[in-house]
């Protein structure tokens, strides 16, 4: 047995949370042993980094500092419950992970991809996802399924432009690796997503056992 990250990226709304209990629960079924874990958070400390990210504020945000926030939580997350989990052996399921950054901080934010890819070698060294789920929909879908859920947080205040923007860094970024990433019509039923994700069961189980 091997252990294997996977991410599970999209943005507002795509129900990302909601598969990736699914997806653990299928995995658990084949007797897997499966870690669910989120950024930015993941521990006590990375989870203080989330409320401040997260948290509307009077105080306007550096774009760096936001940056550097994620990154920040992203350190300890992985020396906190990441690399463990992949050394025992352990599936690793991450709602959001560096992708985010590529997505948020650089396509909605506008900061160079060159800048985010120098903190990824430095906080990651040569780790990446084994493989990466992108849940696709429209934004105004999206934004309409936050709203639902109550309250919005710093980011899901942003207006259409920051998520058509970080929507299309996503599609960017999946279809210029179509080997790590798969992506999935989050606009469909429930159901159907979770028949495309059944239909990629056997290949990760495969890999986890091989």
């Amino acid at each position: 047995m091997s252990g294997l990250f996977i991410t599970l990226e999209g943005p507002e709304g795509a129900g990302k949370s909601t598969n990736r209990d699914y997806l653990a629960a299928r995995l658990r079924e084949q007797g897997l042993d499966v870690v669910l874990t989120r950024e930015p958070g993941g521990t006590p400390l990375a989870e203080r980094v989330r409320e401040l990210l997260l948290a509307p504020s009077d105080e306007t945000m550096h774009a760096d500092t936001e940056l550097l926030l994620m990154f920040a939580a992203r350190a300890q997350h992985l020396a906190g419950v990441i690399r463990p989990a992949l050394a025992r052996g352990a599936v690793v399921l991450c709602d959001r992970f560096t992708d985010a950054t590529y997505a948020y901080q650089g396509g909605g934010r506008g900061l160079s991809v060159e800048r985010i890819a120098t903190l990824e070698t430095f906080v990651q060294g040569d780790l990446r996802p084994d493989l990466t789920l992108v849940f696709d929909l429209p934004v105004e879908i999206g934004l309409a399924r936050a709203a639902a859920r109550g309250r919005l947080d710093r980011f899901e205040q942003e207006g259409l432009a920051f998520f058509e923007a970080v929507r299309q860094a996503y599609l960017q970024r999946a279809g210029r690796n179509p080997q790590r990433y798969r992506l999935l019509d989050a606009a469909q039923t429930l159901e159907a997503v979770q028949t495309a994700i059944d239909g990629l069961l056997p290949a990760i189980v495969e890999r986890c056992r091989g």
